[in-house]
């Protein structure tokens, strides 16, 4: 079975040697999304809010440029410097999300890249081509 890169200008560029995304037949592999705006690459100004809004809005973006919505997520995975702030998560998800909801963890971490105090990740399943 053939792997595919997905890119998007609309999310941010990898920092890494991996891919925003990787399509397997149906399967659509995420990468981790920090809150960093794709036209400067530096973190979101604002609150934690504003961080877990614009790690949905990248996803959201990655999931597009795979032919997928974030309704196609099955699998999220949360990481939060401060468990504390899972209540907004589900807060904010509240919003990008409508049941069935995927499935989830929250996994609490010391420190994520560029300071980000959340990253996601997803794998999602698209239609048949």
């Amino acid at each position: 079975m053939s792997r595919e890169a997905i890119y998007t200008e609309t999310a941010p560029k990898a920092i890494g040697t991996y891919s925003q995304a990787v399509k397997v037949g149906t399967t659509v592999y995420l990468s981790g999304q920090i809150p960093l705006l794709p036209e400067s690459m530096e973190l979101v100004d604002g609150d934690m809010e504003a961080q877990i809004r614009q790690v949905f809005e990248n996803l959201q973006a990655v999931a597009k440029a795979a032919g997928a919505r974030l309704a196609d997520v099955a699998k999220l995975n949360v990481f939060l410097t401060d468990l504390g702030d899972f209540p907004l998560v589900n807060q904010v998800m509240a919003n990008y999300f409508v049941e069935p909801y995927p499935a989830r963890a929250a996994v609490g971490v010391a420190a994520l890249p560029k300071g980000a105090r959340v990253e996601m990740d997803a794998v999602l399943v698209v239609a048949d081509e």
